[in-house]
């Protein structure tokens, strides 16, 4: 029942305990855990870990989202020490993201376009952790060159809100581009004309309010969440954008405006697609096949006596099993689901 379950978190909770990046941690006798920085988004991590039985030791890695090398952000994903076993996320094991650097460039055209010519409204579906962060830093970025379009900038998100501050509050994640930025700028993700949206009632009257500015909401595959009611009320007016700036999956509602849909269902009515649909895909939290084979450089891959793909779909595994056994890699499988392997 629902107490029961309620118990059951409290006690989940105090069993929690924070173990830092590359510290040994032994979860019991003959299990060591250890994490690195996988580079996904903040605090995301590559999990390994060592079991020894009788006196033989076994090390197995699981690669979690591996980010990108050269992410906004972010440092890039940590080497690991040699793993007998590996298992890879393959997300985009076939595709090469495009350059991030135009990205500033992208925003500018799409505002400028949007606002201050047409006199609209740009909507920009964003995950809450990571990507939210990524479009503030951008357009922080643009305000820093004197190019930020002057129109007010919302983010209609509590989550986001919550976790634009603890990125904020945690600078030993930053790559060296951002820390030279903080030197210049102590505020990365704030800019003239931003407002964090709180309650429900604000982010109604962002509805009613006809003036144009550029409201970034969740989620990144306005599947859910207050985004999908921003495009609800702005999809079938022309003056309007609404600005795609990471994968979603196909049938979802942003899956379905890339793909150009004409009329989309929004909370069981159609709605005639008239707003201009647009879409940045370079901005990936997920590395492509070149960063994860970079992730995989510190290996011997004759030490490597299996790899296993998930996380992706079976063609892209297909196309990058391949590619891994170019690099050397023998053993490369792809699981199905509950099929069993045994390690030795």
């Amino acid at each position: 029942n629902e107490a029961e379950r309620g118990e059951d978190a409290i006690k989940a909770v105090g069993n929690m305990k924070i173990v830092e990046y590359e510290e040994d941690f032994e979860i019991e006798q003959g299990i060591r855990l250890k994490f690195t920085d996988a580079g996904h988004i903040l605090g995301s991590a590559a999990v390994h870990l060592t079991i020894t039985e009788e006196g033989k030791s076994t090390r197995i890695t699981f690669s979690g989202d591996v980010g990108r090398y050269g992410d906004l952000l972010l440092k890039s994903p940590q080497q690991f020490d040699q793993a007998d076993y590996i298992l890879m996320e393959s997300t985009y094991g076939d595709s090469l993201h495009k350059d991030l650097e135009p990205i500033e460039n992208m925003l500018y055209e799409v505002i400028n376009n949007t606002c201050n010519i047409k006199r609209g409204k740009v909507i920009i579906p964003a995950f809450s952790v990571g990507r939210t962060q990524e479009l503030l830093y951008a357009l922080n970025g643009l305000e820093l060159k004197g190019k930020l379009p002057d129109v007010r900038y919302y983010v209609d998100s509590p989550l986001s809100s919550k976790a634009t501050e603890i990125l904020r509050n945690h600078p030993e994640v930053y790559n060296n581009g951002v820390k030279e930025t903080l030197k210049v700028d102590h505020d990365i993700f704030g800019f003239k004309g931003l407002r964090f949206v709180e309650t429900v009632e604000e982010s109604k009257a962002l509805n009613q309010d006809q003036r144009p500015c550029v409201i970034i909401s969740a989620s990144g595959m306005a599947e859910a969440g207050r985004v999908k009611h921003h495009i609800r009320n702005n999809i079938s007016n022309q003056k309007n954008t609404i600005l795609m700036v990471g994968y979603c999956e196909p049938s979802s509602l942003g899956g379905r405006l890339i793909a150009g849909q004409k009329v989309v269902d929004i909370f069981h009515d159609d709605y005639e697609v008239k707003a201009e649909v647009r879409s940045i895909k370079s901005m990936s939290a997920h590395g492509d096949y070149e960063d994860l084979l970079q992730f995989l450089s510190g290996q011997d891959p004759e030490k490597v006596k299996q790899l296993f793909l998930v996380h992706g779909e079976y063609e892209v595994q297909q196309n990058f099993a391949s590619r891994l056994k170019e690099h050397g890699f023998k053993h490369v499988a792809i699981p199905e689901y509950h099929q069993e392997f045994e390690l030795e």
